[in-house]
């Protein structure tokens, strides 16, 4: 079978509208990570993504009468620009289904290439569905985001291409991972003419379908994925693709958000390009994988797979960015309420540079104190924790904490002390009109807001930071609420920084 593959990939036509893409050098970070990074770069694609190889290789081979009925696909944006823009070149019609949640510059694109756009359903399942009915009815062909051979194969030119860029000694090749069909076709070749060279995939912590999946030995159908790589999000990877990674790849990396951010800004910094979460993926994994394994002085290639960013989350990327690579520690310090203490206080910071401070009086015995502060790593985030804690201030590090870091940093000093039977609960609402509505009507009318906070990140979920007063006979129907509203939600009650800040 690999061997079919390899005859595939050789045979495949993409370069009618696709173009060989760059290897190189990410200096900064090559020198910073003590191994050679190379940096594969398909966001300079005239798609922005290595989408177009594989559409075009599919549609291009589809008989005449099936071109003239034309063609339609279901996908978040990068696949939809290709099967547009193959489309345009072979001359037959496409139509695009895209979920409601589309970042609107791909809605945009996909237009402007000239196919007919549909947007329907909250996810790529919902997407795919509706791409399937008209299809049927109208018998349009689908052009398969991933699960398909041909496309497959137009994935695997790139593998091609970077066997033929760097001929030395190669440790292992990160490849960002959704419905796999990336990976396998890189895979496919590589692993036929390079057998000793690792394939890693890297997937989001919140959009894990493969790691799942190979390590159940079967396909895995996820409930839910996180959005902010929406180029990945992906419930369920393809059967064939699952077959490709289960033989050929050697290992896969997970990856959180802050990584992912930090992993834009270096390659940003080393190449002025702004790559999008999905196509930054598979440098965040080249990080984490030198980090694990601690080698030094290896040659490791990252294929940065797109780069169709929506300018707002930029925004949240920055701010996200240095607590991914750990030059931002974020704490929760108390303090004595008496005159000195604050100064105290700052000169054990020492010459750090304060990124965020908020203090609101509360007590008069203590302080509570929401710090941000550059550092040059983790260990110097222990070090400046056991310094506190060792001059008798109690010190939280929040770094990690997720309701922390999107909310409570813009809450700090907001309590309500008469508050009675409150529950903190973090949902994501989708971010379109009516979901704040839909939500309040599922309400019950006895229980009283007390906290509501949302702030809008760019990203196709908002979150929402909700307090509010159910009494303890009320638990068991607020449980049968929650399961009504059918949003992502989670419990932040017990959470260490409500106490401190909030409650």
């Amino acid at each position: 079978m690999k061997d079919d593959y390899l005859e595939r990939i050789l045979s495949a036509r993409v370069y009618d509208v696709a173009v060989e893409t760059p290897l190189e050098r990410a200096a900064s970070l090559s020198n910073r990570l003590g191994n050679t990074l190379l940096l594969k770069r398909e966001d300079m694609q005239p798609v922005f993504s290595f989408k177009i190889r594989g559409a075009y290789n599919k549609m291009i081979r589809l008989g005449a009468s099936a071109l003239k009925r034309g063609v339609i696909a279901s996908s978040a944006g990068n696949h939809a620009q290709g099967v547009a823009l193959a489309a345009r070149q072979i001359g037959c019609a496409a139509t695009i289904v895209m979920p409601v949640t589309t970042p609107q510059i791909k809605v945009a694109a996909v237009k402007a290439a000239g196919a007919r756009v549909e947007l329907s359903g909250d996810s790529y399942s919902d997407a795919y569905d509706r791409a399937m009915d008209i299809g049927r009815r109208k018998r349009l062909t689908f052009i398969h985001p991933y699960d398909d051979r041909d496309v497959i194969a137009g994935q695997g030119t790139i593998g091609m291409e970077l066997l033929r860029q760097w001929s030395g000694p190669l440790d292992a090749i990160f490849v960002a991972v959704g419905g796999g069909g990336l990976i396998g076709g890189i895979a496919a070749y590589v692993k036929r003419l390079r057998p000793e060279v690792r394939i890693v995939g890297v997937e989001p912590v919140d959009a894990d379908a493969m790691s799942r999946s190979l390590a159940a030995g079967r396909r895995v159908k996820l409930r839910h994925v996180g959005l902010f790589a929406d180029g990945v999000a992906v419930k369920q990877v393809g059967r064939e693709t699952f077959r490709l990674a289960r033989d050929l790849v050697d290992e896969m990396i997970l990856v959180d958000t802050d990584s992912t951010c930090a992993a834009i800004k270096d390659v940003f910094e080393d190449t002025r390009a702004v790559l999008e979460p999905a196509g930054a993926l598979a440098i965040a994994g080249a990080k984490r994988y030198v980090e694990n394994t601690g080698i030094r002085n290896k040659n490791l290639i990252a294929v940065a797979c797109g780069a169709n960013m929506n300018f707002d989350r930029l925004r949240f990327v920055a701010e996200r960015a240095e607590l991914g690579e750990h030059r931002e520690a974020i704490l929760a310090v108390t303090i004595p309420e008496k005159p000195g203490s604050f100064k105290r206080f700052c000169a054990m910071l020492g010459a750090r540079n304060v990124t965020e401070f908020n203090y609101r009086y509360a007590d008069p015995q203590q302080a509570h104190v929401f710090v941000g502060v550059q550092v040059r790593d983790r260990r110097e985030t222990e070090q400046l924790i056991a310094r506190l804690r060792g001059n008798g201030l109690r010190t939280l590090d929040i770094s990690d904490n997720e309701m922390a870091k999107l909310h409570v940093r813009h809450l700090v000093g907001g309590r309500a002390p008469h508050a009675s039977d409150e529950l903190l609960y973090r949902f994501e609402f989708p971010e379109r009109p009516g979901a704040l509505t839909k939500f309040l009507e599922s309400m019950s009318h006895d229980w009283n807001i007390s906290l509501f906070h949302y702030r809008n990140h760019g990203a196709d979920y908002g979150r929402v930071l909700v307090g509010l007063q159910v009494p303890a006979s009320d638990r068991r129907e607020f449980r049968r609420f929650l399961t009504r509203l059918g949003y992502s939600h989670v419990d932040e009650t017990n959470n260490p920084a409500y106490p401190l800040f909030l409650a």
